[in-house]
């Protein structure tokens, strides 16, 4: 029998032998050829791991962490067709928001700098 690091073959038959069976007497036992030998007893492998010993593209993804402030966004808009219906002023500001399940349409949310707020589901 032969050891290469944690793999174990036999030298009559060249077969990799399960290195962690064993039989009572802790000899290992080829399954092909029958041959023992009492010089590489079975023996329990452990390997130990990190994330960073297999890349992948996937867990780069995942791993970057992305802030976004809210203050930051500009999401809203000026609809200068629209005149409020408070004070009649023309291009009020919008923001349009999905409150609704996916299959539906989205919320327009208007505000005027007179203070006046509606919104409108499409």
């Amino acid at each position: 029998m032969a050891a290469i690091s944690s793999l174990i073959f036999c030298t009559d038959c060249g077969d990799l032998l399960p290195a962690s069976k064993g039989n009572e007497k802790n000899i290992l036992r080829c399954e092909c050829c029958g041959a023992e030998n009492p010089d590489h007893p079975a023996r329990i492998i452990t390997t130990k791991t990190k994330p960073s010993d297999f890349p992948s593209l996937l867990r780069q993804k995942l791993s970057i962490v992305q802030t976004v402030e809210r203050y930051n966004i500009q999401t809203e808009r000026i609809d200068s067709n629209t005149d409020c219906p408070k004070c009649g002023i023309r291009g009020i500001r919008y923001s349009e928001v999905q409150q609704r399940g996916a299959d539906e349409g989205s919320t327009i949310l208007f505000n005027c700098d007179c203070g006046e707020r509606w919104s409108v589901n499409n």
